[in-house]
This record gives structure tokens, C-alpha cells and sequence, in this order.
């Protein structure tokens, strides 16, 4: 219970302190475009933080952004409701792509109970029992997965949860383990596979290059997505955790897997019929695999005579994904029907029960939509440009600093894509004078390729730890795990890896060689990991206590 006031307490003082700092930086009835731009989200993530609430958290964080916005507007009280319940939560459950993205994911939870209905899940976790005995190999055949399945973040949060966690449930891995598993190989994974809507994104940030063959040369510096891959493998084998996330591995080594008692999330259907067999879950993966994949390169011209390569870079996906995942449904259900292992009454009945399984992250996402939308309001991604465009005389110490940059904005706002948006262009204007433009092509120096690897790089370390993420949001629900416990269990390991970011960054100022910069980077992340280690074996182990909050019976 102290703790618990001493928090309070820290949140209260930052939050002070916080806005001093912003009063100095500008007045309040100027808020747009200035410090008080990052205060919404700050509010929100250090609230769901303090209070392990998320929906009131991510409510007052929009509030608050929206009452800076009336006051900046001087349009007072309907001002607010108007940027609040009109620009925000009805704009964005109206948007197209958001709507395609919800639509997925309703469409995925009915899936996931029509595989658990045929009994499918449990024949996969009878059959995974016999070859996966381990923690370890749990851990890492979860790792496995996520990178195989490296063609969109949400569809890899989804689908490797819900074919892993009865898997990981069975060898007592904690929810928040496993929801870490599944954050860790989906953007970052994403970010460094040519063919994935992520490389879609890059592809289209700077003119008259190819987009494709940029991406894959800012691949080699991507510290940050190397690295978090390098930490998973190594937390597998060794397992060896610390932080938070040490509590729940030790309780779910005891039996319990989520440490505290709110379950966000229903149980997953019980198998209606013992007819069930693995291909009931293979087969329907790999229909919505292929359906996905062919509907993202639909949407980029892909049968309109467009290549594979440019129908992915092209492609829209949340309609992709929407009209792979309908598609899928309709295929599986057929499957389920001619197999006999479901009635139609049953098939029908999923798709409630799956919309049911979902609302969690529906909420969490409708939130997390408009708090964005409130930082942009407020013109944040222009106050944070600003600040780069200052640093240019700092050539050397650019990467380090657009990755540490990028990392902030991304955290507050809760978008990869739109930081690296903002910020790539800003790289290459500032390197405009280095760009050699031969005909349409450009000729990019290693420097440039540095920077933008580390606006890459810092966007996904940002992303990777904001609650209001919707990559973490998707992880959340694919490990079906409670939302704050994945993102407070998470955050050491990421900083973890993004101070050795930070130092290789520093380094490729300097150096500008890939093979050192990448070299040096490996050996003081595994360097660190093992002093981690070594403090965690000699480190006399705590009694393992419940949350004081969730004591009570």
C-alpha cells in the first residue's frame, strides 16, 4: 500500500514539474505546437501505469488533451466536446482503415472460438505436448512463429497468440511472457522483412528512390529490431527475467499465469466436439495466412498487372487484411461444415462469441485512436520536428539523437509509422545538400542510411513500449493477458535494449561502418544480458507475494 502511494506521489511530482517546464516553454492558451502537446499522452500512460486501469486512464489522457485544445481554440466547453466526442472517438470509429482493422479483428476472434469449438486448439496442444516438453521450447517455438509470420504486426500478434497460448499456458509461462514474446517478434520482425506492410510504409517516405531497395539497406543498422531479437533468444534458453515480469514467471511457475486476478478476457470456448484433430488448427491458419497475403497484394494492383514487390509496397492493409480475413471465415467455415465437426447453429454462434473476445481490445483501441488524434490536434509530431531540425548542426551525433527522439515521439503518440514519417523527411532534408540525383535516381550516402535506420529503429523501440500502442494493444489480446500487466512487465526489457541502441548509435556517428557498428552493438548487448544473468542467479530470490490490490477474495 505504500508503494502504491509513493507512486502516486512520483506521478503527481513529474506531472508538476512537467508542466512548469511547459509554462516556461509557452503559455498555456498556446498549447498547440509546444511542449503542452506531449501532456495528454503522458497523462494516460503514467495513470494506466500508477493505477493498472486503462480505460479510465486513456479517457482522462483525451480529456486533457482535448481541454488544452478548447483552451488554445478559446472555444470553451463545446470546443472540447467537439475535438473529443466529434474529431476524436466518432472520426476515428467512422475511419476506413480504422473500421478495416476492427473488422479483422472481430473477424479473427470468431476464427480462434471455431477452432476452439472443433476441438482443434486442443488437439494442437495434446500433439505440441508430445515434442514440446520445455519452458524453453514453448519460449521458443512462440519466437518461431512470430517470425515466420513477418507479413503485417497485427495479423502476427493475433495469429500467434491464439495458436501459442495453450501451448505456453501448459509449461506455465505467464501471460505477460507471453505477450512479450509476441510484441517482440511482431514490428520488429515487420521492420526488417522486405516483404510486410511495414516495408510498404518505408518504401513510400523518400522521393525519387526505390523505396524497396532503401528499406533493405537501412536493414544492417536497425539496432534496435536485431537486438530485441537477439534478447528473446537468449531470455528462452537461459530463462532468466527480471523487473516485473520476474514476479509473474515466478508465480505462473506456481501455477498462477496472470499474478493478478483481473481477467480481462473470457475464457477461450470449450471444445464442442472430441472429433477435433491438429489439421482442424493448422489448416485454418494457413487459409487465413495465404487469404491475407493475397488480399493485401489485391489492394496494391497486384492482378491489375502490378509485380508482387510493388503490389506489396502499394497495398492498403486494413482493407487487405479485412477482405483476406472474410474471406477466410467463409473458407473455414465450409471446412468445419464438411468436416461435421460443427453444426451451422454453432458456426453462427462463433461469430458473437468472437466479437465477445474482442471488445477488450476494441475499447483500448477506440481510446487510443482519439488520444493520437488529440496529439495531432495539438500539433505534437511539428513540435518534435522542431526540436530535430535544431539538432542538424549536430551531424555526428544525429543518429543517436533522432533515435532518442524517435523514441519519445513514437512512446507519446503511440505510432511507429507516423514518427518515422515525420521524421524521415526531416533527415533527408537536412542531408539534402549530400544527395546526388542522377536522372529520376537519387544516390544516398551511408550517413543518410544511418539516420533513417535510426528513426526506424527508435519508432519501434517507441511503439514496442507505449501502452497506447496499437501493436501492444494487439499483443495484449493475442496472449489474452491484462493490458497494463504487459506493458509494465515489458518496459525494462525494451529500455534494456534501447540504451545499447543508443551507444551503437553514438558509435555509427563515428564510424559509419556497418560490420563494426553491428559487431560492437551484439557484443554489448550480449555482454549486458549476461551481467543481467549473473545478478539474477546470485541475487537471493524474493518470496513471491500477490498483488496487494487483488488480495482480496
Amino acid at each position: 500500500m505504500k508503494n502504491k502511494y509513493v507512486s502516486k506521489i512520483i506521478f503527481g511530482l513529474i506531472v508538476v514539474v512537467f508542466g512548469i517546464c511547459c509554462m516556461i516553454q509557452s503559455p498555456v492558451s498556446n498549447a498547440v505546437g509546444s511542449l503542452w502537446s506531449l501532456l495528454p499522452p503522458i497523462v494516460a500512460i503514467g495513470l494506466a501505469l500508477i493505477t493498472k486501469e486503462v480505460y479510465s486512464s486513456l479517457f482522462i489522457g483525451v480529456l486533457t488533451g482535448g481541454c488544452l485544445y478548447a483552451i488554445t481554440e478559446k472555444s470553451g466547453f463545446s470546443g472540447m466536446f467537439n475535438a473529443v466526442v466529434k474529431d476524436g472517438i466518432i472520426a476515428n470509429v467512422a475511419d476506413a482503415y480504422n473500421v478495416g482493422i476492427l473488422l479483422f479483428l472481430v473477424v479473427l476472434g470468431t476464427i480462434v472460438v471455431l477452432m476452439n469449438k472443433a476441438g482443434g486448439s486442443r488437439a494442437y496442444g495434446e500433439w505440441a505436448s508430445k515434442h514440446i516438453k520445455t519452458r524453453a521450447g514453448a519460449c521458443l517455438s512462440t519466437f518461431l512463429l512470430g517470425v515466420l509470420i513477418f507479413v503485417d504486426d497485427y495479423f502476427n500478434c493475433l495469429t500467434v497468440g491464439s495458436v501459442m497460448r495453450p501451448i505456453t499456458d501448459k509449461h506455465n509461462v505467464s501471460r505477460s511472457k507471453l505477450a512479450y514474446l509476441i510484441d517482440a517478434t511482431a514490428a520488429p520482425v515487420c521492420i526488417i522483412a522486405p516483404i510486410s506492410s511495414w516495408a510498404a510504409a518505408v518504401a513510400g517516405t523518400v522521393d525519387g528512390v526505390n523505396g524497396i531497395s532503401l528499406f533493405i539497406r537501412t536493414i544492417p543498422y536497425n539496432l534496435y529490431a536485431l537486438l530485441t531479437l537477439l534478447m528473446v533468444v537468449f531470455i528462452a534458453l537461459s530463462d532468466v527475467d527480471y523487473g516485473p515480469m520476474k514476479r509473474h514467471e515466478d508465480n505462473a511457475k506456481k501455477g498462477d499465469l496472470f499474478t493478478t486476478r483481473s481477467k480481462v478476457y473470457p475464457e477461450d470456448a470449450k471444445p464442442a466436439h472430441t472429433r477435433g484433430k491438429v489439421i482442424d488448427l493448422i489448416l485454418p491458419v494457413v487459409i487465413l495466412i495465404v487469404l491475407c497475403v493475397l488480399g493485401m497484394v489485391y489492394t496494391g494492383g497486384l492482378f491489375d498487372g502490378a509485380s508482387f514487390m510493388d503490389a506489396f509496397a502499394d497495398c492498403d492493409a486494413s482493407f487487405g487484411l479485412a477482405v483476406g480475413s472474410l474471406g477466410a471465415l467463409i473458407v473455414i467455415i465450409l471446412y468445419f461444415l464438411a468436416r461435421r465437426v460443427l453444426t451451422f447453429t454453432e458456426c453462427m454462434d462463433s461469430i458473437a462469441d468472437g466479437f465477445k473476445q474482442m471488445v477488450p481490445a476494441i475499447l483500448i483501441l477506440t481510446f487510443a485512436w482519439t488520444l493520437k488524434t488529440m496529439t495531432g490536434l495539438l500539433q505534437a509530431g511539428e513540435f518534435v520536428s522542431g526540436v530535430v531540425e535544431s539538432a542538424r548542426a549536430m551531424q555526428i551525433l544525429l543518429p543517436m539523437i533522432l533515435f532518442v527522439v524517435a523514441v519519445g515521439l513514437a512512446f507519446a503518440t503511440g505510432t511507429s509509422w507516423g514518427t518515422f514519417g515525420i521524421l524521415i523527411p526531416i533527415v533527408t532534408g537536412v542531408f539534402s545538400s549530400q544527395l546526388v540525383r542522377t536522372g529520376d535516381s537519387v544516390t544516398i550516402p551511408p550517413m543518410v542510411i544511418i539516420c533513417i535506420s535510426a528513426c526506424l529503429a527508435g519508432a519501434v523501440c517507441g511503439d514496442h513500449c507505449s501502452p497506447i500502442s496499437d501493436t501492444t494493444i494487439m499483443a495484449s489480446t493475442g496472449a489474452q493477458c491484462d493490458h497494463v500487466n504487459h506493458v509494465s512487465t515489458q518496459l525494462p526489457y525494451a529500455f534494456t535494449v534501447a540504451g545499447v541502441c543508443a551507444v551503437g548509435y553514438l558509435l555509427a556517428g563515428f564510424v559509419q561502418n556497418v560490420f563494426v557498428v553491428l559487431g560492437v552493438s551484439i557484443v554489448m548487448m550480449i555482454g549486458v544480458l549476461f551481467l543481467i544473468r549473473f545478478f539474477s542467479v546470485t541475487k537471493k530470490p524474493e518470496s513471491v507475494k500477490p498483488d496487494a490490490e487483488n488480495t482480496a477474495s
